[in-house]
């Protein structure tokens, strides 16, 4: 699949000039406008991951009208991250044929069969199949938002515009626990197909993205797009009259063709593979994928696709529903802080602490588990708050940093495609850990036992990222292909001699108006290669 990041160009309202228009405000709201109907799949996308925790409970009860397994109750939790590695060629392939927002529409249509065979579901096949469909739509529907919210948004809030879409799947994950709990897993199957249809609806008020409507041609439209977010006001940084969106049209049109030159030489199968086999390939493409199995065999998702069973069996007084709810808030809470925190601090700071807070959370939580069960405590409470902790350090750090990682440890001519394999290797070791819960909780005689092993892998991680991790954050592109060429473990990594480090300090400074207006539409990968050239200097 193409590197979305290659693909992505942000429209940028300039205002760097002194000569900002009265219209820009509302040029912002509608960028969030937009953003928010664009990504509200994310929240049918929540649902869908929380909607196994509260299936399964009301499955395993002898009342249930489906009879199943556990090793059936195993799969319909997991199967859902099956459907991953499946969609996402498919998404892509339609997000660059039909356009983003219509591939979001077209979501709608398999998570509408995925509720409706789950809501009417008389057998376990049943559930399955429409399991898969509402995970393929996920696909469909939450990938193209994010290319299409890059794409529209101004570079200076691009970070923040992004951060709706975790918040909106953090929401849809409360709204599963509180409708399991208050009207049962039939009904809140009923009220996804709902969900599913209003993006489908919502999104046929704002316009396509103006750079996939330019890669096809369809330069009216574009036109109607750029002035629809622009509000046709004048460019702060031209002369002779040119409106913004006629000065952004230019620009993208020039990106295009500039694309279009570039594919016409990229890159064969074999300089690919040859490319992978190379230290700036294969290391980085180990390290993320360790750095995976350490996240999934952690707990973080397991506790989010058996929340309510998970909550049962720790042994607390609150009501396991009430207890997943909090958690599915603590989640949105910190999807909206973690933005500040990785825009803040360093990477590897952020995930060794992480690592640390979730080992000591759930060690404690096992700890207060097993005195629960052993009747030496009454504080039973304490689980659920050691729970929510562990959520809040997981957010900061081992859940959000890997995926982040794979836009930033490999070079442009392979990103796209390792980006794919990398990602595909984190569901498909996603899919294991789920799908081997209960066996998981023989093996460790009980949930207790659960919880210290989660605390054991999340030490693991954390050595295995203080021994590998690189630190990525304000490192340019040619940095971090550099330390893979020499490099393995970062505890032993060789330092730069005092001249490397001179000639390669840079410090930010700001831009000029001839900057700003050279920069005012720069794809993001130029961004984040070249940046130096334009918004960085030599001291």
């Amino acid at each position: 699949m193409e590197d979305i990041s290659a693909s992505c160009v942000s429209l940028n309202v300039v205002a760097n000039s002194g000569k900002k228009h009265s219209n820009e405000r509302e040029t912002i709201h509608r960028q969030i406008l937009a953003t928010s109907l664009a990504a509200s799949f994310n929240i049918v996308f929540g649902v869908s991951l929380a909607y196994s925790a509260i299936l399964n409970p009301a499955l395993a009860q002898n009342t249930s009208d489906i009879q199943t397994t556990e090793v059936e109750r195993s799969w319909i939790a997991s199967v859902l991250t099956l459907a991953v590695p499946i969609g996402a060629p498919i998404g892509g392939i339609l997000m660059d044929t039909v356009g983003r927002l219509n591939t979001v529409r077209i979501a709608s249509i398999p998570a509408v069969i995925g509720w409706v065979l789950i809501a009417t579901s008389s057998n376990v096949w049943m559930l399955l199949v429409g399991r898969i469909f509402t995970g393929l739509a996920s696909v469909l529907g939450t990938g193209p938002a994010i290319v299409y919210i890059t794409e529209i948004a101004r570079s200076d809030i691009r970070g923040s515009l992004i951060s709706f879409a975790p918040a909106y799947t953090s929401i849809g994950m409360v709204l599963a626990y509180i409708k399991g709990w208050a009207f049962g897993w039939r009904i809140t199957a009923w009220m996804c197909v709902a969900y599913s249809v209003a993006p489908f609806i919502l999104i046929t008020m704002i316009p396509e993205s103006a750079v996939w409507l330019i890669s096809k041609g369809r330069n009216d439209r574009a036109m109607k797009s750029l002035q629809w977010f622009t509000l046709n006001s004048p460019n702060p940084t031209e002369e002779g009259g040119k409106t913004l969106a006629e000065t952004q049209f230019e620009q993208l049109r020039e990106a295009n063709n500039k694309k279009k030159a570039a594919n016409q030489n990229k890159a064969g199968v074999m300089v690919v593979l040859r490319a992978f086999l190379k230290p700036t390939g294969y290391k980085p493409f180990l390290i993320l994928i360790g750095l995976f199995v350490f996240q999934q065999l952690s707990g973080i998702y397991i506790t989010l696709f058996y929340s309510v069973e998970f909550f049962q069996a720790v042994g607390t007084d609150i009501n396991p529903y009430l207890s997943s709810i909090l958690i599915g808030i603590v989640r949105a809470v910190m999807s909206i802080v973690n933005t500040y925190m990785l825009k803040s601090f360093r990477r590897r700071p952020l995930i060794l602490w992480s690592s640390l807070g979730m080992a000591a959370c759930m060690f404690t939580s096992g700890l207060f588990t097993m005195w629960i069960k052993n009747g030496t405590t009454t504080l039973n409470w304490i689980p659920v708050i050691a729970v929510m902790l562990y959520v809040v350090s997981s957010m900061i750090g081992l859940l959000s940093i890997p995926w982040t990682m794979t836009a930033e440890l490999f070079p442009i001519e392979i990103r796209g495609v390792a980006h794919s394999w990398v990602y595909s290797g984190a569901y498909l070791a996603m899919f294991f850990s789920v799908q081997n819960y209960h066996t998981l909780e023989r093996e460790c005689n009980g949930v207790a036992g659960v919880q210290w092993f989660f605390a054991a892998v999340s030490l693991g991680g954390l050595l295995y990222s203080f021994i590998f991790l690189p630190e990525t954050h304000e490192c340019e592109l040619s940095e971090i292909q550099d330390y893979f060429q020499e490099n393995t473990f970062y505890l032993l990594r060789k330092k730069k001699s005092p001249e490397s480090r001179r000639s390669s300090h840079y410090s930010y400074r700001k831009p000029s108006a001839d900057i700003v207006r050279r920069s005012t539409l720069k794809p993001v990968t130029e961004d984040f290669n070249d940046q130096n050239e334009n918004l960085l200097v030599k001291k």
